[in-house]
Order: structure tokens, then C-alpha cells, then sequence
């Protein structure tokens, strides 16, 4: 899929997991998607991956787990980077790494030395030429609809051209008063999406309220009366019955995806036509090089493809490459519920972060992922 000239001598020296300190806690929130659950939001905390080489670059990404570091160093230690597909085909078959915390790190921080090496950024490496993307504000809890309208006003005038509410109430008619005071207040000048959360509730873990195929329905038909973009995981995960006969009978874009961990799933739903817009999580899906590929098929499909929020930091500088990277990626998540949950939190462990400007954010432009993690978070 990508051609470049690999360098015959450089290899993998070493992998490392850094910790990073544990910076002021800004607060608590409830996520929509985990009801009764707690996030907390700070600066710094966690840790990254390092990887290290002969040549001494050394390419950074997301933690992945301690307990299968020195399986990790076996597979890949004495390799090339730039044998990274073969590198992220091994991991997938031979570690099964838990999602947000797996094999993700290591295939991240590949990709960032090829950047390097090579003097590119990733979005120009993987065929992107414009730098400037448009952000939308992924609101992260279930609030109420005059809350909601103040802060998408706030939003508004701070330059955001797009937003994205949570919408599972015990009743429609409060989702549905939710976007409608929400789209009062802001008129035509932000795009609004939707999120049901309902490929979180799987049968063996029922999450928050459930939503049948009628209610979908309902909802789906209120909202195409209110210009909402997308309609994201109106059913369960693997539904794709429902999900398609859902589509069949309204006029709204559906979203989904960023639960599911492999190609497979994301064929059978773009085959089936199943969803308008796929959001896969390269957190979930073992790094970027299988969305890289994804990409591609999605383009196959004529479909648009959005990426979920790579979990902050180094996930979603990654996320922002590939958005730069498309012409079919319209917009990047951002998980920004300010003023506790602003996306500006775990950014703030990266050495000058990129930041929303006039509802725009620029693509890091130094070679790889071009950005270093601010060495005052690093663990001595």
C-alpha cells in the first residue's frame, strides 16, 4: 500500500514502558457510555512506549501492558522498523493484548520512527498534503438539554464547528429535547452529531438505558427533522440485522465501529452496508497500520471514515495524521466535555501541544508523529 526506501541497517534495539508523573487532578465525571462508572480527568499520570534503535531514534506511542513487554521485545528486537506490517500481523496472532493498553503503543511508536527516518511527517508519509482539519467536541457525560445548549454556545462562539451530544434518557422525548434546544441555540452553524452508546451494551454487560429496534426508529425519524449529521451506535454491536433494516428506513447517516477489534467485522458491515460512517479505535484495533488499511476500504465502499478519540495523547495525535491523510475522514474526535473534561488535560503531557483554533487544529508537521512528550512529566 506504501512504498518508501527502507534503510537496510536500522533496527530495533529496545522497547521501554516510561511512567509519567502524576500531575494535578482537574476532576470527576460520569461517562455517558459507562453509567454509574467514574473518568478522571488530569494532567499527566499513565506512561508511553518507547522504541529504540541502533541508528538512536527512538519512536513514542500510547503505554501497552507490563505483563507482555519481554514477549513483545522477542518478536520485534534485532527486526526493522519498516517491517511493520509483518511486525503488527505477528502481534495480533501471537499477544492478545487488552484494548487502550495493548500492542497499539508499540505499532504507533513504529510508524513514528519510519516518520523520522524518512524526514516526514505521517499525513504526508501515508499521502495527505493539507495539515488543517476540523475537530468536533465529543461531549463525554449525559447531562441536561439547558446544560447541553449552554455549553454548545460556548462552544459556538469559541470558533467549534461541530459537536456530538450523548443521547439515551429514560425517554425520547428528553433525547429529542436534548438536540432541539441544543440546535435552537446554535442554529445552522454547527454540525451535530448524535451518540445512543449502544454497542457498549452487549448481552453479557447491559450498560444504562437499552434501546430496541422501535425506539431507534423513533428517534432516528425526530432527528432528521433537526439536521443531525449522524446517528452513532443506535443498536447493539453486533445487530447488523437491526442495523440494516434501521438504515433502510431513515434518511440519517449511521456511525459505528469503534468497539469492534478486527477487519473482518468492519467488511461485513461495509458489504452489507451496514453503517455510513465507520469509527474504528486504533486503541482497540492492535495500532494504526490496520485502519491504514481500513481506510482503504472504506474508500472501496464510498464511505466516510471518522476515527473514535485514540484515547488522548499519542492515540490521537495518530488519529490526527490519518484524518489528514484522507479526503473521505471529515472530521477528528476530540473527547472535550470543558470545563473537567477538556481535551486540553492529557495533552498537556506533549511538548507544545496542537490546540482548536477558530474550530480548525493543525497536524503536528515535524517527522513521525511529530511531537515529543514534555520531559517535566517523565519519571526520572
Amino acid at each position: 500500500m506504501f512504498e518508501f526506501k527502507t534503510p537496510s541497517n536500522i533496527v530495533i534495539t529496545d522497547v521501554k514502558i516510561i511512567p509519567l508523573k502524576e500531575g494535578e487532578i482537574i476532576g470527576i465525571l460520569e461517562p455517558a457510555w459507562f453509567p454509574g462508572g467514574a473518568k478522571t480527568f488530569r494532567r499527566g499520570g499513565g506512561a508511553f512506549t518507547q522504541v529504540h534503535t541502533n541508528e538512536g531514534l527512538i519512536g513514542i506511542g500510547p503505554s501497552i501492558d507490563q505483563s507482555f513487554l519481554a514477549q513483545v521485545k522477542n518478536l520485534v528486537v534485532g527486526r526493522s522498523p519498516f517491517s511493520v506490517f509483518e511486525i503488527n500481523s505477528e502481534l495480533r496472532s501471537n499477544i492478545f493484548a487488552p484494548p487502550y493498553n495493548g500492542n497499539a503503543g508499540l505499532d504507533i511508536a513504529l510508524w513514528d520512527i519510519i516518520g523520522k527516518s524518512l524526514s516526514k511527517p505521517l499525513y504526508q508519509l501515508w499521502g495527505g498534503s493539507n495539515r488543517q482539519i476540523v475537530p468536533y467536541s465529543s461531549f463525554v457525560v449525559l447531562s441536561e438539554p439547558e446544560e447541553r445548549a449552554a455549553l454548545a454556545t460556548t462552544l459556538k462562539e469559541e470558533g467549534w464547528k461541530a459537536i456530538k451530544l450523548r443521547i439515551h434518557h429514560e425517554t425520547i422525548a428528553k433525547d429529542i429535547r436534548t438536540v432541539d434546544m441544543v440546535r435552537e441555540a446554535v442554529g445552522d452553524s454547527l454540525k451535530i452529531m448524535v451518540d445512543a452508546n449502544q454497542a457498549e451494551s452487549i448481552e453479557e454487560r447491559p450498560f444504562g438505558v437499552q434501546w430496541d429496534f422501535q425506539r431507534a426508529l423513533d428517534t432516528a425519524k425526530e432527528l432528521e427533522n433537526l439536521n443531525v449529521y449522524w446517528l452513532e451506535e443506535p443498536l447493539k454491536r453486533f445487530d447488523y440485522e437491526g442495523l440494516s433494516r434501521l438504515g433502510s428506513l431513515t434518511t440519517i447517516s449511521l456511525a459505528g465501529g469503534e468497539n469492534n477489534r478486527e477487519i473482518k467485522y468492519f467488511n461485513h458491515m461495509l458489504e452489507k452496508n451496514i453503517y455510513d460512517v465507520i469509527q474504528p479505535e486504533s486503541l482497540v484495533m492492535d495500532g494504526v497500520t490496520e485502519l491504514l488499511n481500513l481506510g482503504e476500504l472504506a474508500r472501496k465502499f464510498s464511505k466516510r471514515i471518522v476515527p473514535h478519540h485514540g484515547g488522548g495523547e499519542l492515540g490521537l495525535i495518530a488519529h490526527m495524521h490519518l484524518v489528514a491523510a484522507w479526503d473521505h475522514a471529515p472530521y477528528l474526535e476530540l473527547l472535550n466535555d470543558p470545563p473537567i473534561g477538556s481535551y486540553e488535560h492529557q495533552m498537556s503531557v506533549l511538548q507544545d501541544p496542537p490546540i482548536v483554533k477558530e474550530g480548525y487544529i493543525q497536524v503536528p508537521d515535524s517527522p513521525g508523529l511529530g511531537v515529543e512528550i514534555d520531559p517535566g512529566f517523565i519519571c526520572s
